[in-house]
This record gives C-alpha cells, structure tokens and sequence, in this order.
C-alpha cells in the first residue's frame, strides 16, 4: 500500500507526534493476547480476568505469580520487530514525540525507545506490596526476589489488574501529549479498552491529524482521518 501524499506531508512537516500502540503490534513478534473469549479459561480453569484481578492478589498472590511467570517464560524468546524498531526512530525524528502503550511486555524499551509512558504496567518488573519498591526481574524466571529487601513484605508484579487504577501519572502525561500534538498514531489497538482509547478522541478534539493502522477495522476507524489495513511492521517503516 502507497502512502498517501496528503499523509506524506503531514509526516514530514509534524512536529510534534504522539502514538498510542496496543496488543497488535506485539502479537506481530509472537506475543499471546491471552485473554481468551467470553468466558473461556486462561489458567487452571480460571478466566482472564479472574486470574489477572486485584482480588487474586489478595486472596492468591502465589496463583498469580505462578500465571505471571509463566507468561513471562512465553515472552522470553519473543523480540521487537520492525514497528518497534521505527517508533524508537521515530524519536530523534520530530521536536516533540511520545509513545504510549498499553502493553506490558517491555518491547518498546527493549528496541530503544525512552521515556515510554506504560499504561498498564510492565511485567518485566515487580513492586513491593508494603513500600511500593521496584525490582528488575528480567530473566528470573520464576521471580526473584519474593520479598522486599527494605521491608521484608511481599512483591507483586508491575502491572495494572482488573479492579485496579493506572500507575499515578501515566494517564495525564499521555492526555497531556495527545491534546497537544499534531499528528497522532493509534496503532494495532482494538479501540475498546479505556481511557487509553479516549486518548485518540482528545487528540483529535484537539485539532491533530488522527492516523490508524490496523489490518482489521475497528470503532475507532470511522473516527480517524487515515486508516491503514495493515500490520504496523511493514506500513511504519515506509514512513
């Protein structure tokens, strides 16, 4: 597919970018969504939602570590791919750029993008349930450490579960650069869970020009300028 030349031009002269990615553009290196459909069961006979909830931690938390680390052993073979690679470019391309995700696998990170706003967490981290210390824990599979090293309490993984809040902050950084830039991306994202999907709508109340790229149509397509039927890897970079 051919770039437009009306968003050719909108490309080059942007100075400021903001894009939101979603589960499709890691689905293209091998991530698993693992979510399942309507009621069908993840983990132990356990739904998604079940399994990934605030109430599990409290009621379960070496359950939920033992379905955490699991899906890290998942990803650990999986790598950034071409549309990783481009957004990390995409950086030292304009004046003002932010990437927001809502992925937890650490893949833009690990492509070199900086300063990724995490919606929903990263699963290469764990927190401490007590002071809220941050561990590393790329690699250790299953996790290590269990305890907090400072308080002795309990760690959990560094994610946003159901029933829980996003990390403080993330939102309104992400608000903050979509209803400021001029172009904003919304890529390989089902549109559906918010507020990440409001921050498409911000922008583009906002004035920017709205691009989707996504191989299946979406509820946010009819609202987008441009839309792209195809997996970011091999649209993003043709940019």
């Amino acid at each position: 597919m051919q770039i437009s030349d009306e968003l050719k031009e909108k490309f080059q002269t942007a100075r400021s970018v903001c894009v939101l990615t979603g589960a499709g553009i890691s689905a293209e290196s091998g991530v698993p969504t693992f979510r399942g459909g309507g009621n069908s069961t993840v983990w132990k006979g356990m739904p998604f939602d079940q399994i990934s909830s605030a109430s599990m931690v409290r009621e379960n938390l070496a359950e939920v570590w033992e379905w955490f680390d699991y899906r890290r052993g998942v990803l650990k073979d999986c790598e950034p791919n071409a549309a990783h690679f481009t957004l990390a470019k995409w950086q030292d391309r304009f004046a003002g750029f932010t990437l927001v995700t809502q992925n937890i696998d650490g893949l833009h990170t690990a492509a070199g993008s900086r300063d990724v706003i995490e919606l929903h967490g990263n699963i290469q981290r764990a927190y401490c349930t007590n002071c809220e210390k941050r561990f590393d824990i790329r690699g250790k599979i299953p996790h290590v450490p269990e305890i907090c090293d400072d308080c002795g309490a309990n760690l959990r993984a560094d994610v946003v579960l159901f029933g829980e809040m996003l990390p403080p902050g993330a939102f309104e950084k992400a608000e903050k650069a979509a209803r400021n830039c001029d172009l904003f991306f919304v890529v390989g994202t089902s549109a559906l869970v918010y507020p990440a999907a409001g921050l498409a709508e911000i922008a583009k109340r906002n004035g920017a020009f709205l691009v989707e790229i996504n191989p299946e149509e979406t509820p946010m397509s009819g609202f987008c300028d441009f839309s792209i039927r195809m997996k970011a890897g091999r649209i993003l970079p043709a940019f």
